[in-house]
């Protein structure tokens, strides 16, 4: 199943439950960027549509196994201009994913910033796709494709807090959502990974993402750049930072997360 086609069906069951096909697992869990995208939706769905995403909090409390899972979500409050909702990803009656959200609609300010620009990276077109290799690359890559651009690759030992490229859905034929960006921003694996000279497991504990408004243009199979920094890394814990660009340079979306490294 498509990211679309999840996302989909959550929607189409009437109480916001569905099953996960394992094709999105990463190791022993559901792949972090569709379980915030389900935790996502129904928040998304519960605001007026002139209420854009602005931020979204997630934290991944257990791992999500393959399979049905239900998502609770309330509207905690609706001010002048923003709005704050909460979701639970719930799966054997436990919580899995916690989120809470803030939507806002826009609003005169005297308050103006250009975006952070994108770094200088060749095109994908000039850089090889990484391959999918069964039993070695987590589950849910098969859904993207990626170009490495920035920094080394995981488990390959270098001393580096860079790392990138480019990425796409590869079989995304929808207009791309708050949920879609989520996937993308989440596709690539921990920026604490090519410290590593052998494989070991490591996870998100928290994300925190911001959606650009308004969103500059992407459409389901473009390429969009991604660049994450290693703040700190020790005690099996690291801190990155993220960013997402559209081909033109224009910034996306920004993240910010806590990972685990159990080596």
């Amino acid at each position: 199943m498509t990211f679309s086609q999840t996302l989909a069906d959550l929607r189409a069951s009437g109480n916001d439950t569905v099953t996960v096909s394992a094709d999105w697992a990463q190791g022993r869990a559901l792949f972090g960027g569709l379980a915030g995208a389900l935790a996502l939706d129904p928040m998304v769905r519960s605001v007026a549509p002139d209420r854009v995403l602005r931020s979204v909090s997630i934290s991944f409390v257990g791992p999500i196994a393959p399979g049905g899972v239900s998502v609770e979500s309330r509207l905690l409050r609706e001010g002048g201009s923003v709005s704050q909702c909460q979701s639970e990803v719930v799966q054997e009656g436990a919580v899995r994913t916690a989120a809470m959200a803030s939507f806002g609609v826009p609003r005169s300010s005297s308050v103006n910033m250009p975006a952070v620009a994108a770094p200088d990276v060749e095109a994908p077109e000039s850089l090889d796709v990484m391959p999918f290799q069964e039993g070695v690359s987590p589950a849910f890559t098969r859904h993207f494709e990626y170009c490495y651009g920035i920094g080394s690759l995981p488990f390959s030992g270098a001393n580096t807090r860079r790392m990138g490229g480019w990425v796409r859905f590869r079989d995304e034929q929808d207009p791309i959502t708050p949920m879609h960006l989520l996937g993308l921003i989440d596709a690539w694996p921990p920026a604490t990974l090519p410290l590593l000279e052998e494989r070991a497991p490591s996870s998100s504990l928290t994300w925190y993402a911001e959606i650009i408004h308004p969103v500059p243009g992407i459409r389901s199979g473009d390429w969009v750049l991604y660049e994450a920094e290693l703040d700190y890394a020790r005690d099996g814990y690291g801190q990155t930072h993220a960013r997402l660009w559209n081909r033109q340079g224009d910034l996306i979306a920004i993240s910010r997360q806590t990972v685990t490294v159990f080596a």
